[in-house]
């Protein structure tokens, strides 16, 4: 008797530490949503209510980085690629609803990461399809180089120009 009450117990035990291990793991991959009406901070950053949202995977131009605007050139004239971008993205905004899927983890800013939608599309394949933003392969693990090879096969957006990718631009600053 004493033998199947530590038995029973003992399976007990295993059990519920399996099932708070599971539930923690299911927990950790809830998915935050984010919605409503947007401020385009820049081509690749939103602000929805008080939370600034980075999109995750993609780098737009800097329309200003520690005091300086990334130049793109195009038949030799000057032009701010970071506010192509910004503008491009105000447009498919449109003053629509955007929803955000945000990932658990902000980046080293603080900035909450997400992927981001209106009527269900991507506004970070919107970008890079357009090329008005690049698959960023350091964080997207390629999951927009068919956007982007699109955009460069057919000139599109700043592949259209003569241009430096977002963290080149960054980096020589």
């Amino acid at each position: 008797m004493f033998l199947n009450k530590k038995k029973l117990f003992l399976a007990i035990s295993i059990f519920l530490t399996f099932f708070f291990l599971a539930y923690n793991d299911v927990k950790s991959q809830e998915i935050e949503i984010i919605e409503g009406k947007s401020v385009v901070i820049d081509g690749d950053t939103i602000k929805i209510g008080s939370e600034k949202i980075r999109f995750s995977g993609i780098d737009a131009p800097e329309s200003y980085y520690k005091g300086k605007e990334q130049i793109c050139l195009k038949k030799n004239v000057k032009i701010s690629c970071g506010k192509l971008s910004k503008e491009f993205l105000i447009q498919k905004i449109n003053n629509q609803k955007v929803t955000c899927e945000i990932e658990s983890k902000p980046d080293r800013y603080k900035r909450k990461l997400g992927e981001c939608f209106i009527n269900n599309k991507s506004l970070s394949r919107l970008l890079v399809k357009n090329g008005y933003a690049f698959d960023y392969p350091r964080y997207s693990k390629k999951k927009y180089a068919k956007d982007q090879e699109y955009a460069r096969a057919n000139k599109l957006g700043l592949w259209d120009m003569k241009f430096e990718f977002p963290w080149d631009f960054r980096k020589n600053i």
